[in-house]
């Protein structure tokens, strides 16, 4: 049954992925197939944390006091891995989002005027330094957990 649930989403998310392209392929509006991808997605995630809490209130009944001091264990350190892979995940594509706008000002830059190359890779590494400063955020988060 676990290898069920766990191959469950894995199948979803892949088979959502197969639509959009033959959808895409097809003629039909980007749009839409993204809205697919999104929505597939949601219920995804919905029902891969919605399981460990339909679990744990079943198994809640039998054992009380063990029971409830491990899914408060367990929420917690639930909350600091979600929370330190939100931290990363967005850093990345703000780091992203920076590099992709400093390099071709840089690489322009450097091709007018070679001399600016030092100048252009320190605006380039500073949009870097936003993906690195989450990444440390993330760490410290985790060794707290």
């Amino acid at each position: 049954m676990t290898y069920v649930l766990i191959a469950l989403p894995l199948v979803a998310l892949i088979a959502s992925v197969i639509f959009a392209i033959r959808s895409v392929k097809k003629g039909k509006k980007t749009r839409r197939a993204l809205a697919t991808q999104i929505l597939s997605f949601l219920a995804v995630a919905v029902v891969t944390f919605a399981v460990p809490v339909v679990a744990s209130a079943a198994d809640h009944g039998e054992e009380e006091t063990p029971v409830e001091v491990s899914v408060a264990d367990s929420s917690q350190k639930w909350a600091g891995y979600l929370g330190a892979g939100i931290v990363t995940g967005i850093s990345g594509i703000g780091g992203g989002m920076a590099v992709a706008a400093a390099a071709p000002a840089a690489i322009g830059a450097t091709s007018e005027d070679p001399k600016a190359f030092g100048k252009a890779l320190i605006f380039v590494a500073l949009g870097e330094g936003v993906a690195l400063y989450g990444l440390l955020i993330s760490i410290l988060i985790l060794n707290k957990v």
